[in-house]
């Protein structure tokens, strides 16, 4: 299993438009096969970030999600709402425990 995990910094002012891409994004990446979870989401502690956390099988399934219409136009988006910064780390999972 592949978890990616990650920040997105935008301009707080363009958060209606960056939420919107977002679930734009999760509504498409959600039906795609090999895709356990994804989400993103505003923190409601910290003005203009967004946070980001994926789980795929498999790296044919991510890599195959990275090349869809609907992330590429994702990422073209991300000027439009005024990004900063991006924080993403991938990683890859040999064993899951559950804790609750």
């Amino acid at each position: 299993m592949i978890v990616i995990a990650g920040t997105i910094a935008f301009d707080p002012d363009k958060a209606e438009q960056m939420l919107a891409s977002a679930t734009t994004l999760m509504e498409a990446t959600r039906v795609e096969e090999g895709c356990l979870d994804y989400v993103m989401a505003a923190d409601p502690l910290i003005p203009g970030l967004l946070r980001l956390f994926e789980r795929w099988e498999n790296e044919e399934h991510l890599g195959a999600h990275m090349a869809a219409s609907h992330s590429r136009t994702f990422q073209k988006s991300l000027g439009d709402c005024g990004v900063s910064g991006v924080s993403i780390d991938r990683y890859e999972v040999a064993s899951v425990t559950k804790l609750l």
